[in-house]
This record gives structure tokens, sequence and C-alpha cells, in this order.
């Protein structure tokens, strides 16, 4: 009788020192019952997720388009950033259409440094230019082409003429 009376002794000392938890759980249960529903529906969506983006990998074939191109050019130490050459490109091809009566020799220097950025973005972007090998005409439509193909790379740059955008689609 006295091991019963010392067990009854224990429950109640449990039970009036975890009132308190009882209460609380009680007052705050529709917001542990929120965070314990958001837990869960963001795993939902992060599992959705992932598993859209598998499916796309599956239908695009994300790994036959890659398997013949070096990543490990990105990670070259001289290699410049792609958002640095794009500032690059939209400050020079913003100094090359404001002239304000400065030489010619400028012009053509400002725009020698713009084809040399054009040509850095395009072997960053894996595309085909031919800046170095023309003149002339042929070298301001070989301009605009690797524009409109940076532009289709998502590589935004300023028109030719302030005031007109660039529409490659």
């Amino acid at each position: 009788m006295e091991v019963g009376r010392g067990v009854l002794l224990v429950l109640a000392f449990v039970g009036v020192a975890s009132l308190p938890a009882v209460i609380a759980a009680l007052f705050c249960a529709d917001e542990i019952i929120d965070r314990v529903a958001c837990g869960w529906a963001e795993w939902r969506e992060r599992r959705r997720e992932r598993r859209t983006i598998a499916r796309l990998d599956r239908a695009v074939e994300a790994d036959a388009l890659t398997r013949d191109i070096d990543l490990s050019d990105f990670d070259r130490p001289d290699r410049r950033p792609l958002e640095q050459l794009a500032t690059d490109l939209r400050r020079l091809r913003g100094q090359g259409a404001n002239t304000d009566g400065r030489q010619p020799v400028w012009h053509d220097t400002v725009l020698r440094a713009y084809d040399d950025r054009l040509r850095l973005a395009c072997r960053a972007l894996g595309i085909t230019e031919h800046l170095t090998e023309l003149e002339g005409v042929d070298l301001e439509l070989e301009r605009v082409r690797v524009e409109g193909l940076l532009h289709a790379a998502g590589l935004t740059l300023p028109a030719a003429r302030a005031g007109h955008r660039q529409r490659h689609h």
C-alpha cells in the first residue's frame, strides 16, 4: 500500500508540474497546427518543384545539351564575369553613341573596346562571331548580328542610337 501511495504521489506531482504546459498547448494549439500545416505545405511544394525539374530535365535531355561543353572554361581565373562584361558593353555603347564633338580617333578606340567586350561575351556564351575579320559596313552588320545573338542569350544591351530600344526576338 505504501508503494501505491508513492506512485500516486509521483503521478500527482507530474500532473501538477505539467499543467502549465497543457494549458499553454491548449491556448497555442492553433499556432502549433498552423506551423505544422505550413511546414507540410512547404515540403510538398519543394517536392513538387524537384519532380517538375526532374521531368523537364528528362524531357529536354539537359545532359545531352551540355555534354559537349567544357565547363572548366567558366572557372578560369582570367575569365571576366558576364555581369562585368554586360556593364562594360552598356557603358562603352553609351560612350560610342555620345561623341559630343570628340575626335574620330576617340570614337574608333571606344568601338574597338566595345568589339573586344563583344568578343569576350560571345566566347563566354559560346556564340560564334567574326568581328576581327571584318571592317566597314560588314563590321557594323556583324556587330548588330552579335548584339542580337547576345540579346537572345539573355544579355540585354542598349540600342545604337539613344531613344531606340533593342528589338531582337
